[in-house]
This record gives structure tokens, sequence and C-alpha cells, in this order.
């Protein structure tokens, strides 16, 4: 056969014209036609065709048919098979895998003479194979075009051969016009084509080139074919790294060339194509820098610079080529092919903005979606609240994530950091509702935690009491009192908050302070009076009246509320917790943030929070209207969360200085993400209720679990560090931590402590015992390996101290000690001191006057230590257990039996 082509080229090149490329006299065969990819292309490609394929095979699969809208294509074994049986074809495509593609093409030519054009759409082909294919093909007169292509197609012929270009309606997107596109991407063929319409510009012939490392059918081949198409005015190319096929092009008429991927130039592997890898001479910058020099142009085109040629342009974004095209096209005199149609900014189906107040540009109103999506959408909006699809969540957590870099745990993206800095009453929401509580939020947190700590007439108190009397932990008191709180004690106040949230969910209702909405479109009925009303029962308990009146008096605004007094019935106290609940759970719920589930449930979670602090107070403190002498009234009207929860560690408010170092120590220890243990006691708990049917999940039950999941190994060692610290200041004549006026010398401390320490590693080293171990505070095994290591939770902390200009003199002497150990040669760096002795400081600090004038003792330190941890790993855990309740499935959390190993 002849080995040279057309007009004189060095090799053979079949094709002269784009209109040759394809045709309506092609005729097509498929080789693994019933393969995945082909079963969805080809029917869609016989049908825009007209009917050009002849046959396809597939081993083992002879006498088949593949079905199509335009009649069913026979099936063979083999090529040899169809054609025996009479079918004629002149163009082969290939869907089979990389290692079978040689043989593939071979088979083509070899047993069919006719063939002189092969597609092949398989990516990933070796490139020794690659070779091959080349020589046989150019020794036939073949043509190939691809690997990893989606075809070719032809918009004036209305024909497509190989893959997906035009999509699953090229009809649509084929429009006939005077522009040629070659693309090393098969899907952005098709998004070029369809951006070019919005210009008034249509397709001539679309070819799919594909950017493994060997093109056969490349830039230089598609240049000579357009150059001789009449029909082609202009044209469009998609150009990534790698490869030097573009260079030194004469296309003779005008082009856009979009050169992407600057980003890969760093890439030392292949990412999506195999080819689209630079390597010398051959990155986007240079194939941007060919293309401007062919044109004539000194820069990149954009909206803004449109730096253009008649020769053509050079963009970087797909996004412009159309009005590229249209500035060279309008210097050649060539008007577009059509009326422009649509536009390409960008029409959003769905608008979700999150509560965020965005600038008009950004804030874009939805259009109407074209069916069936427009429907879909629609049932979308309707949905209340997020739908999370279910997983397994052993070992996982949409919750909290700890960077395994800085040990910095996040919690719904809010790292414990950030949240040390924030008031207790603000992250008390954070696991639920997702975001930090607001000003009004924080008002309607404080006053429903502060209608539950007073268990007066509660069993509640009756089981810690028990619990405390049989000398328990803190975290098994506590346990003892959530265990009461279950789900016959809260099922009334979600019933409420299920039904706000049903009777106001399509009322237009986004912001839930307003106080302007209209109530009276909200249907009232006796039912729902009923639900509301306070029961014989609750006759006698002035809560409810009293926490409607505090919010008030505290500036809280509540649409619900407001409905709910409106209702005009006597109100229970939990239908006051159920409004509450919903006005913070309102706006994230509307904007998908979390689930209905979550909403309905948060007064449970509320209630428990609580319990849980009021069980650390002893029954005595417990009175009808006071807790600890203070009156109801000043509790509900003036203090917060953090101020009842140091209640029930000292037994007294805090002052402005003891409130920031509580709130700081809360926030630290919020969580550790989902591997510490006592995440894993809430999310089991979840996992052997079964959250797939969350109804039967107890949340009290999980809380318990969290609680039963700590100890003094775990939320109890915090006491470690003050220990340490009380055995090198209990002597010193210490009265104020946080005055850094005092007489102490802390560097001859710490240098005669770590002479002592190092002394002691010395004599148990020579006798063979076991040394004085490791300090509390000292040291961390990933912050180390540098002369002078830091835990950046500690740095962040300390910084902040310094930059309110706080003092505290057991973190001051961590400092010193951690030098002071490698000075005398105890340490072989400066080790870090590290985030848990800036909380035993913190907590010392706190508590020290009270130590130091005898009204506390070691253990009372010990357990206040404990319980501090329990308040506020207490939030973390709520965080987990809703995340395990929302996402996870029945008993996930189980380890499998071939996992699991017996130690005899």
């Amino acid at each position: 056969m002849n080995r040279k082509g057309l007009d004189g080229l060095p090799y053979y090149l079949g094709v002269r014209s784009l209109g040759d490329m394809a045709t309506k006299d092609d005729r097509v065969a498929v080789l693994n036609i019933m393969g995945g990819e082909s079963r969805q292309v080809t029917p869609v490609s016989h049908a825009f065709s007209g009917g050009n394929i002849a046959f396809g095979t597939s081993p083992g699969r002879s006498g088949q048919q593949l079905k199509t809208p335009c009649g069913n294509i026979p099936v063979y074994n083999d090529v040899r098979e169809g054609i025996d049986a009479g079918h004629r074809f002149n163009t082969g495509v290939v869907y089979l895998p990389p290692a079978g593609v040689r043989d593939g093409v071979a088979e083509l030519i070899r047993v069919n003479p006719d063939v002189n054009k092969i597609i092949i759409i398989t990516e990933k082909v070796a490139v020794h194979d690659a070779r091959e294919v080349r020589a046989i093909a150019q020794a036939n007169s073949v043509d190939i075009i691809g690997g990893n292509c989606l075809g070719v197609a032809d918009s004036w012929n209305r024909v497509r051969i190989g893959g997906a270009l035009g999509g699953d309606k090229p009809d649509e997107s084929l429009l006939k016009g005077s522009i040629a596109i070659f693309s090393n991407s098969g899907g952005f063929t098709t998004t070029i084509a369809l951006y070019l319409a919005t210009e008034g510009w249509g397709t001539t012939t679309l070819i799919s080139s594909g950017k493994d490392v060997y093109i056969h059918y490349s830039a230089r081949d598609f240049a000579h074919a357009f150059a001789n198409d009449e029909r082609s005015k202009a044209a469009v190319l998609y150009i990534e790294p790698g490869g030097y096929y573009e260079q030194n092009l004469d296309f003779r008429k005008p082009v856009v060339a979009c050169v992407v991927g600057r980003w890969k130039t760093k890439l030392t592997r292949a990412v999506g194509h195999a080819g689209a890898m630079a390597g010398t001479g051959d990155r986007a910058e240079d194939k941007e820098r060919w293309f401007m020099e062919a044109f004539g142009v000194d820069g990149l085109f954009t909206p803004d610079n449109p730096r253009v040629s008649r020769k053509g342009a050079v963009v970087t974004n797909i996004a412009d080529i159309p009005a590229a095209l249209s500035a060279v096209m309008k210097l050649n005199d060539i008007a577009s092919d059509f009326e422009t149609r649509g536009s390409l900014s960008l029409k959003a189906w769905i608008a979700n903005d999150q509560g965020l107040d965005l600038p008009d540009d950004l804030a874009l109103a939805p259009v109407t979606a074209p069916d069936p999506y427009a429907e879909q959408i629609t049932s979308l909006g309707s949905q209340i609240g997020a739908a999370v699809p279910r997983q397994t969540m052993k070992d996982r957590s949409g919750a909290s994530v700890m960077d395994a870099t800085t040990q910095v745990t996040s919690v719904h993206g809010h790292s414990v950091l950030n949240l040390a800095l924030e008031p207790m009453e603000a992250v008390f929401a954070l696991p639920l509702v997702q975001q930090i509580a607001t000003e009004n939020d924080g008002v309607m947190l404080d006053v429903a935690v502060a209608a539950e700590v007073n268990l007066v007439g509660d069993p509640v108190l009756v089981a810690t009491d028990a619990a405390r009397e049989a000398g328990n932990a803190p975290n098994t008191i506590m346990s003892a009192a959530v265990s009461i709180i279950g789900p016959n004690r809260v099922e009334r106040a979600m019933s409420c908050a299920r039904i706000l949230i049903d009777r106001f969910a399509y009322s237009g209702l986004s912001d839930a302070r307003d106080e302007e909405f209209d109530l009276s479109a909200i249907e009232i009925d006796d039912a729902v009076k009923a639900h509301f009303r306070a029961s014989e029962e609750d006759a006698d308990d002035p809560r409810a009246d009293a926490m409607l009146k505090a919010i008030h008096e505290r500036g809280g605004r509540s649409v619900f509320l407001r409905f709910i007094e409106s209702l005009g019935v006597p109100l229970s106290r939990d239908a006051v917790l159920a409004a509450i609940s919903t006005t913070i759970a309102w706006a994230p719920l509307m904007q998908k943030r979390i689930s209905r589930l979550t909403a309905e449930t948060l007064p449970w979670y509320l209630r428990l929070y609580g319990v849980m602090i009021g069980s650390v107070i002893p029954s005595e403190h417990h009175e009808h209207g006071a807790l600890c002498g203070i009156p109801r009234k000043e509790r509900f009207g003036t203090w917060t969360v953090a101020d009842l929860a140091f209640l029930a560690l000292t037994g007294k408010k805090p002052s402005q200085a003891e409130a920031r170092p509580f709130q700081v120590l809360i926030g630290l220890l919020i969580s550790n993400g989902p591997g510490a243990i006592s995440a894993q006691g809430a999310k089991g708990a979840v996992a052997a209720d079964g959250p797939q049917t969350p109804d039967r999940v107890q949340i009290n039950k999980a809380m318990a679990g969290f609680l039963t999941h700590t100890g003094f190994a775990h939320g109890g060692n915090g006491f470690e560090g003050i220990a340490f610290l009380l055995d090198q200041f209990r002597d010193t004549g210490l009265t104020d931590p946080t005055d850094p006026n005092h007489d102490i010398d802390l560097k001859s401390m710490a240098r005669d402590f770590a002479r002592a320490y190092l002394q002691a590693k010395r004599k148990a080293k020579a006798s063979g015992q076991d040394g004085p171990g490791a300090l509390p505070g000292i040291h961390h095994p990933v912050f180390k390996g540098k002369p002078v290591n830091y835990d950046p939770r500690e740095r962040f902390i300390a910084e902040d101290m310094e930059t309110r200009g706080e003092y505290n003199i057991f973190h001051a002497f961590y400092c010193e000690l951690a030098q002071a150990l490698f000075d005398v040669g105890a340490s072989p760096s400066v080790f870090c001191v590290n985030v848990d002795a800036v909380i035993a400081a913190l907590l010392l600090a706190l508590l020290w006057k009270d130590y130091n004038e005898g009204r506390l003792s070691d253990s009372d330190l010990e357990a206040a230590a404990f319980t501090l941890f329990l308040f506020s790993r207490m939030i973390g855990a709520a965080a987990e257990i809703d995340d395990h309740l929302n996402r996870g499935r029945n008993m996930d959390t189980r380890t499998p039996a071939s996992a699991c190993q017996f130690v005899s």
C-alpha cells in the first residue's frame, strides 16, 4: 500500500479535509461494543448518525444485539465473523482494555483491507504498543485518532464516530456553523461547542485528539485538514502541557488557542491525562509562547485585556474562548453563524447563602432549571433541613478532626484554640447547630440551661447523692444523673419542637429573631394549644414564666416564644424549652446545614447540659427558688452558662478575672477528635441503639457512654500536672498566682528541680531500677527533634495571655523548667511545654486561693480537674452523638472478629 499521504507529507495522512473526517458514507465496526462505556455511548452515536454502525464485537456474545433508537446492532465474536456475515466497514472504533488495543488494531487492518480510519477510545495505552499501532497503521495507509479520546463528530454531516462528543443529546450541542474544534480533552470539546453558541458560533468538525503520551492524530494533522476545509472559517484548539505537537504550525486561518495546565508544571507524575505532564520546553507557558508568536500578539487575551490579531488569540480559560473568537473574527470581517444563544453568566439552579450577607454580584437569584431537574429541585426545596447519607462511622467523624501536624482538633470547622477565646455559651450550641451562638442565642442558652440546673424535687438528686455516697468518681456521679433523663423526660419538649417546625417550615420565616413576622398565617387549633399548655403537674412550677420574663428582660428575641405566648394558655417549661431550642436551630435548619432530626432533639441536649452541671452540686444546695443561695430571678436574669458551671465547680460565681481562664479551659478541652476514648464511648452507644432507626437511640445513654469512657487516666489525668505544681509551690508562700510581682525565684526553683531530677535518673540507671518517669506538662511525642521545641497549642494560649497582659506563675515555671532540664543535661534539647501544662497552670491558678486558705483539699482539686474536663468534653461528646445519629449505621463501631486477637 501507499506509504505516503496527500500533499507530499513525509508520512501517511489519509484525511485531506476535515469534511472527510466523519461522513455519511462511513460505516463503523466497534470492538468491545458490549463494554460498559460503549453500551452507554454507542446507541446515541448510532441514532444521531442515522445508523452508521455495521456491527460490533464482544467475544462470547455472538448472536446478541445492542439495542438503539434506530435499530439493533448485531454483535459477533470477532471482526472476521462480522465480515463473513456480510457486513462492510471502513472505520473501526476501539473500546478494548489497554493491553488489547494493539491486537485489536492489527485485527481490524489484517482482516479488512478497506479500513482507513481507526478511533481508539481507550486511555493509558502503553507507549511501546502505541508505537507499534502507528507503524502498522502507516504501513497500511490507515489514519489513527486517539488514544484516550472521545472520537470525532461533524455538525454538518450529522455524524458522530467513537465516544460521547455532544453528550447525550448531540442534536442540541453540535450546531452547524463555521468553527472547527481540536481538543486534547474529550469533555471540553463539547463544552467549547456549547460555549461558542453563546456568541453565535456553530461548528464544522470536532476532533477529540486524546492526551495519552502518544497522540496519533496531532495538531499538525488537524492544521492540514483544517486548511483544506472550505466550511471551516476558524478553529479553536484546547491544548494541554506535554509534547511538541503544536510547535511551528501554520494554520492559514484564524485560530483561538486555549492553553491550560500551568499548575501541572510542578507535578512529578501524570494526573488525568497521561501525556499532560511537561518535560523540557513543553510546559503550558512554553505552548502559550508558541501560539503568541504564531499569532503576533504580545500577551494573553482576557476580557479586561483583549490581546488579539487577525491570526488569532491565546486564552487560558475556556470561558474566554467565545469572546476571543468574536474579537478575532471581527478583525477578519467575518460575521457569526447565527444569533447568540444564552450567556456564560452563572445561572444558579439552587441558592443557599448559608445566612451570609453577600455582595450583590455574588447573591445570585436562582433560575428555573430545565426538566427533569426542575421537579427534583422543587422537591429538594420542600425538604426541611439537611439529608445526610449514612455510612460506616467507626473511627470516623463528620463533626471533629485532629490535625496530625499541630495536634489541634477542630469541631465543625472551628479550632479548639479559637473556641478557647469564645464565651462558654457561644460554643454550647456549636456541636448541634454547627455554628458559634449569636448574642441572642447566648441569651436563650443561658436561660434554658439555668432552668435545668436546680434539681430540687427531682429523682436525679436521689441518684447523684447515692452515687456520691458510694464513693464514685465525678464521671460516674454525672452518669447516674443522665440515666434518669430518658426519652419520657423529654418527649413533650421534642413534640413541641416538632410542631413548631411543622407550623413554620413553609411560612417564609428565615430569621427566628424577626419581631415583625406576621403570626396570623400560622394555623392554631386546640390540639396545638394542648401540646403547649401546662399540665396540672406543672401548675406549681414557676420556671416557665420565669424563663419568659428573663429572656424579655435580657433582650432576647424569638418568633417562636412570641407564638407560644400568643396561644393564650398557661405554658409548660417543656413548651418554652422547645421554643428556645427551635429559635437556636432555625437558621441552620432552613439553610440545610443541620438535619430536622438534630433540631427536634436539641431540647434533649439542652436539658442534659443543665442536669449534668446541676448534678455536680450536692443536694443540700438545691432549694425551691434558689441554688447555692442564688435566687432564681438572679440566675435566670443575669447568669451565663459559664457562671453556672463555675458555681458547680467552686460554689461561687466567677469574677471577671476568673471567667477568662475558665472559658479558655473549656474551649481547649472540648474535643480530641473521634479517636478519643470518650468519643468512642459516645459513638459506640449510638451504634448499639441503631442510628438507622433514630427514634430508638437514647441520647442520654450515649452521653452516659461518653461519661463511662472517661476516668482517672482519661479526664482525671489533668490532676497530674496540678499535683506536680503543688509539690513545687506548696511551701513557697505564694498568695496570688496571677501577680507577676512575686518574690519567688523561678529560675532557681527550676534549676534545683532539674538537677535533682537528673541525679535521680542517673542513680536509677546505675542501680538498674526504674527512673523518676516523665514529667507531666513537659515534652510531646510529636513536637520534638528541634534544638528548641514548642507545642503550638501552648504557644497560642501563651501569646494570647501576653497580648492581654495576663500572667500565670505556674506556666512561667513550666517554661523555666523546660530550659533548665536542657541546661543541666537532663534533656537532649529544650523540650516543649505542652498544652497539658497550660491546662494545669490555668486551673490551679483559679483554685489556688481556696486551696491555699484550706477550703479545698488535694482530693477536691483532683475532682475539680476531672469535672472541668467533663463539662468541656460533654460539648464535644454531643457533637459526636449527633453526628453519629445522623450519619452512622447500626452497630458500625464494632471490630470484626478477624481483627481481634487472643492473648494467652
